[in-house]
């Protein structure tokens, strides 16, 4: 049976100034590597998958292929020019709830914004993303999606020989913070204005102008961040152009789940200054939502007395965001509601972990069965500490159900992962498909519980790297 997308592409009708049309460039020998089938499912896709149309060798019908324009701050530094460099947007359908989503390749050939790269993907981090994308959307944690992967038969260099590939992903849409950046900074209203009414449609319908959208983006994203730090999640490039206005996670490159827990944690082997590491994720997510305000300012009718208001919002993410965080970490020790009290009893446990260098994800699972003493070094502060956590949860309906399922007992491990795309670049897929299976249902014991296990020394992986 054909393959069939049910195309319905809005952002091919926006001006001409957001893209550039253009095919995918093709591949020698595609191979399917890996198929989403429930999310095929869930975005109407029918038939049999074409690795021909996964890797740009074939358009489906109804595809109308273009890299998107943006710009944006790396690491502070503002990029005027950056956009698709290495990606295509096919299109976008209506899935079987209602949602608009994207449906774009990534690592298909050249664009106008490669500035000199060459537009591919390798076979490592198309996997990773592929199964860290699916393990935060089985953690319920906003994300796209892959939908498939596929093996190119050709070899690109990044440093040496190494196999290509390309992912389908799957978004709520693929508009950034940099799309915003890149018009503003060229002083084009117009086409400012038409992506702004887009967003707005897409992803605020109920937004009466500019401030409220930038306060919905604000939400959504101050939600995000700290359901990254709940699960020890570093995205490790953070900038501008990796922000979206979904509020949905994209773009993993060298991120990074934290081994033993320390705030000041950092894989990235392009952050060499820690700017985007674990906590200081709170403090760059205002700094990137300021960059928004300052587009969206242009779209006032008087954006000198609007700087007063978008300012306010933005100086208010700081107690949104711990808000947030207290929410989430209130739940990972039983907590339903965090009430006054409850920051000091989180930031207490987090502080004897810190001293001890305790595994984030074992030490949180493993308190429901009291065996949490064994991952602390400091043992007689633990149980000062779990006395007044006792005292706190005599109040609390079912805080062992409310922990099961707040704290995860397998994540993507960074060991894992590395192991996994060695495997893979091998011919095995074996490990890839292990870590799907386990990942697919986080929050219950795997059938393989070595998958939970911290990395052995020889096996720690201290840097994470990007793929192009």
């Amino acid at each position: 049976m054909t393959l069939a997308i049910p195309f319905d592409n809005s952002y091919a009708r926006l001006p001409a100034a957001l893209f550039t049309r253009q095919d995918p460039v093709p591949v020698p020998e595609p191979r399917l590597l890996a198929w989403n089938e429930a999310l095929a499912e869930e975005l109407g896709i029918t038939g049999t998958p074409d690795a021909a149309i996964f890797a740009g060798n074939a358009l489906p019908d109804g595809a109308t292929p273009l890299a998107q324009a943006y710009a944006g701050h790396q690491f502070g530094g503002f990029s005027p020019s950056l956009g698709d460099g290495r990606a295509l947007l096919l299109g976008e359908v209506i899935d079987r709830q209602g949602q608009r989503r994207d449906i774009q390749l990534k690592g298909s050939g050249r664009t106008p914004y490669s500035r000199g790269g060459d537009g591919r993907a390798w076979l490592g981090p198309v996997l990773r993303e592929y199964v860290v994308s699916e393990a935060m959307h089985a953690m319920g944690i906003p994300t796209t999606r892959a939908l498939a992967a596929v093996l190119t038969g050709e070899e690109i260099y990044r440093e040496t020989a190494l196999p290509g590939a390309v992912l389908t992903r799957v978004a709520a849409s693929h508009l950034r913070v940099g799309h915003f950046e890149y018009f503003a900074a060229r002083d084009d209203r117009a086409s400012l204005q038409a992506l702004y009414d887009h967003a707005v449609e897409r992803h605020d319908p109920g937004a009466q102008d500019p401030l409220a959208f930038l306060q919905g983006v604000i939400t959504r994203q101050s939600a995000l961040v700290a359901r990254w730090l709940g699960v020890g999640f570093i995205h490790g490039v953070m900038n501008t152009d990796n922000t979206t206005i979904s509020g949905e996670t994209i773009d993993y490159g060298p991120c990074a789940f934290m081994d033993n827990y320390h705030p000041t944690t950092v894989y990235s082997s392009i952050d060499r200054h820690g700017r985007y590491a674990y906590d200081n994720q709170v403090q760059v997510l205002p700094w990137n939502m300021a960059k928004l305000a300052s587009a969206l300012l242009l779209l006032m009718p008087d954006p000198d007395a609007a700087i007063q208001p978008f300012t306010e919002a933005v100086h208010a993410m700081p107690a949104l965001i711990e808000a947030q965080r207290q929410k989430v970490f209130a739940a990972k020790i039983g907590i339903t509601t965090p009430r006054d009290g409850d920051a000091a009893l989180i930031d207490d446990l987090l502080a004897l972990m810190q001293a001890g260098g305790s595994d984030f994800t074992n030490t949180f699972r493993a308190l429901p069965t009291n065996d949490a003493k064994d991952h602390l070094a400091d043992r007689e502060a633990f149980l000062d500490w779990t006395a007044r956590w006792h005292d706190r949860l005599a109040e609390e309906p079912d805080p062992a159900a409310l922990m099961t399922r707040s704290n995860p007992a397998v994540i993507p491990r960074n060991h894992r992962i590395e192991q996994m795309i060695t495997a893979a670049v091998a011919g095995d897929m074996a490990p890839f498909e292990r870590l799907m299976s386990a990942l697919a249902r986080p929050y219950a014991e795997p059938a393989d519980p070595d998958l939970t296990k911290p990395p052995a020394q020889d096996e720690v992986v201290t840097a994470t790297f990007c793929g192009t």
